[in-house]
């Protein structure tokens, strides 16, 4: 069983449809994008048209579950994450949420250089007709990020064997601290 992460960050990278291909109705995705700041994983990927508070909320929820509850979480100030739905989330969650200062996403560092490797690597590769292809292309994505992947700042380790460490050796922080939206 793992213990609970010690920080996470969240963003949401904008998927814009390329010039003349048809993309879900030419519609714009979105993507919340969950990452542990310790093992630098990404707990969670989720695509959609459109992401509010309230499906903020339920997607942290079971994610809590999973990973355990976190001191802090960080994120930006956008309208879904400054809602009365993630306000009551987090109160009824005893968790502590954090937002940067306007303007300044380097106070969310983690998340934004996940979200621009995602940009960069994926997003900017691929030609995603729609949500179903965009879901199962960021999900492969995603599992090769986490499992296939050395980060020098992990001792060139993959983000999933460094959790695994970190859990083997009980050095994992016994709580979260910061997690990031």
């Amino acid at each position: 069983m793992l213990t609970a992460v010690t920080s996470a960050s969240a963003g949401f990278p904008e998927i814009r449809p390329p010039h003349g291909a048809r993309r879900h109705a030419g519609r714009r995705f979105r993507i919340l994008n969950i990452i542990d700041d310790v093992t630098r994983e990404c707990l969670a990927a989720i695509p959609d048209t459109s992401i509010s508070g309230r499906r903020v909320a339920r997607e942290l929820t079971p994610l809590i579950e999973r990973r355990g509850k976190p001191r802090m979480i960080v994120s930006d100030n956008g309208t879904e994450l400054t809602s009365n739905a993630i306000l009551t989330w987090q109160q009824e969650h005893a968790i502590e949420w954090h937002y940067i200062a306007p303007g300044k996403p380097m106070q969310n560092g983690y998340i934004e250089s996940f979200n621009g490797r995602m940009r960069d690597e994926l997003l900017n590769e691929s030609l995603l007709l729609d949500l179903d292809q965009a879901r199962q292309i960021i999900t492969a994505w995603v599992a090769d990020y986490n499992t296939t992947r050395p980060h020098s700042s992990l001792g060139y380790r993959t983000p999933a064997a460094y959790a695994d460490h970190l859990t083997a050796t009980a050095l994992r922080p016994r709580a979260y601290q910061q997690p990031r939206l």
